[in-house]
């Protein structure tokens, strides 16, 4: 009988107070903290072990996959990241997994907050109740923000745009298949105030090799006269001698892709940037490369991503001119002094891109691809989630190919390849073709030879006596000493030639002596005197 008693007067002295095991408001708010951090727990310390246990072994699965997927399944995710029919889905589960632990949370105040809790207790509970509730829901908007951001920038880039030169079908589950290499023509098309249509100042085509992820950068100068085109296409039949636009000026490489489809717009069939397929056929045939898609990246756009990624840092070895027109003799009106690592806002970069005034189209092409690879650098993870939304608004606007988005995931796994294997470029300037009387048999040659990799053994030269004379060695290619050791008369077999390709990263590296050399001669003129 003594039972009977206890029983009935549970609810007072609190020793039984049916499923609850928790006495008083402040053991309450403690455990509705850790029933936040780890759903299930609130509802163990309530006596609800059933439903306890179910939710943290759910929480636990989560917890594990989560921990999966930014470790060893990297490769899932980044799947998931270029698809925009999945990146929807994951929106949908964010916010059905938000809805259940916001439940959670609320269920498990409700049930450990003692039955006689004064007013003062009911608004702390309700601040510490909401805090948790806004710490489950931010994070929630967040990553929804993000994947709508991502699934938005997939639709808008890689649409699946009317193409005269992607090949392969989207059906085709092995795009690449047996082929040894990919190729992407990448464009910098400068636009800009004071400039009729495009003209893409920067031409490079990416070889990569399926098997390694090996890769090679092919630029040309964009001065570069009479590109040619495959004679089985319709442009080999109207520029059976290369292009020609009518004058010297509007018939260089940089001008095809505005005035090819300005004399032709439908030779090649519909498409929606035929100037982006003309290229791809002249560039491909001059290099003698099949290329399979292209990249165009507005340069006019391009200082908002680098301000998106909140600058990149450069070496300058020399003075680069700030505006200026060397056509009409207009000095420029400042100029980036040599220095490390400048840290360059939009602006800036787009100056130390653009500048040409008293240089070469070769030192503002390495320019370029220097930018091009600070951008890689200054585009770290962190970077890319703090700022992502702002980096994908910007990248529609100034982006555009016809890689259709049904090849992403193909690509993410040549990407995955390309991150741990050697980059390497070649320079097509001025010491190895004549841009206005270009040798593009020549040209193939050297392509294939870079393809190839260095050779130990004798090859044939491939370039004419105008090309590269005999009695002048390259500059940067010093004199083999054995040859210059052998007896007077003496045949010998003419030595290797040398790997065109070089690191991209030598062009890109600080020269102190450059720099002091340049520091010493002084800033050049400029507008302003």
């Amino acid at each position: 009988m003594s039972d009977e008693p206890a029983t009935r007067q549970g609810g007072r002295h609190g020793r039984r107070r049916g499923p609850h095991t928790v006495r008083g408001f402040g053991p309450a708010l403690l455990f509705t903290v850790v029933g936040a951090l780890v759903p299930g727990s609130a509802f163990l310390a309530t006596g609800r072990r059933r439903l306890g246990a179910v939710v943290v072994v759910v929480f636990m699965v989560l917890l594990g996959g989560v921990a999966y997927l930014a470790t060893t399944g990297l490769r899932d995710v980044i799947a998931v990241a270029v698809d925009s029919t999945a990146l929807r889905w994951v929106i949908g589960g964010i916010v059905a997994l938000a809805v259940a632990w916001l439940l959670v949370v609320l269920i498990g105040y409700a049930l450990l907050l003692p039955r006689r809790t004064r007013a003062w207790q009911h608004v702390l509970g309700a601040v510490v109740v909401l805090t948790l509730c806004a710490g489950v829901v931010m994070p929630a908007v967040w990553a929804v923000r993000i994947a709508d951001a991502q699934a938005q920038l997939l639709d808008n880039v890689f649409a699946d745009r009317e193409s005269a030169t992607v090949t392969d079908s989207s059906d085709d589950p092995d795009p690449f298949g047996d082929r040894e290499e990919v190729n992407f023509l990448l464009l910098g098309g400068d636009g800009g105030e004071g400039r009729e249509g495009v003209r893409t100042d920067t031409v490079i085509v990416a070889n990569v090799q399926t098997d390694t992820g090996a890769t090679t950068l092919f630029s040309l100068p964009r001065n570069l006269q009479e590109l040619p085109f495959p004679e089985d296409s319709p442009l080999g039949e109207v520029y059976p001698d290369g292009f020609d636009a009518g004058s010297e000026a509007e018939s260089i490489l940089n001008a095809v892709y505005r005035n090819g489809p300005a004399w032709y717009p439908d030779v090649l069939g519909p498409t929606d940037d035929p100037g982006a397929d003309f290229l791809k056929l002249g560039v491909g045939e001059a290099l003698g490369l099949e290329i399979d898609y292209f990249v165009l990246v507005n340069l006019d756009g391009f200082s908002r991503l680098v301000d998106a990624l909140g600058g990149i840092d450069v070496n300058v070895n020399y003075y680069v001119p700030i505006g200026g027109e060397p056509t009409l003799g207009i000095l420029p009106d400042d100029y980036i002094a040599p220095g490390p690592d400048q840290h360059m806002d939009g602006t800036r970069a787009l100056d130390y891109a653009r500048g040409r005034f008293g240089l070469s189209d070769y030192q503002r092409m390495d320019r370029q691809r220097c930018v091009i690879g600070a951008i890689v650098d200054a585009a770290n993870p962190v970077t890319l989630l703090t700022r992502f939304q702002q980096l994908a608004a910007t990248t529609q606007d100034i982006v555009s190919t016809d890689v259709p988005q049904s090849r992403l995931d193909e690509l993410v796994d040549l990407a995955f390849e390309v991150k741990d294997a050697e980059i390497r470029s070649v320079v097509f300037d001025d010491t190895v073709i004549d841009p206005a009387y270009p040798d593009y048999d020549r040209i193939r040659a050297l392509v294939q030879q870079a393809l190839d990799g260095p050779s130990d053994t004798p090859s044939a030269d491939t370039s004419s006596p105008a090309d590269e004379p005999a009695d002048e060695p390259a500059e940067s290619e010093p004199a083999d000493d054995a040859s210059a050791t052998s007896s007077p008369g003496a045949t010998s077999a003419a030595p290797p030639e040398p790997d065109p390709a070089a690191e991209v990263g030598d062009a890109c590296a600080y020269d102190p002596a450059q720099a002091q050399a340049a520091r010493a001669e002084g800033e050049p003129p400029t507008r302003n005197g």
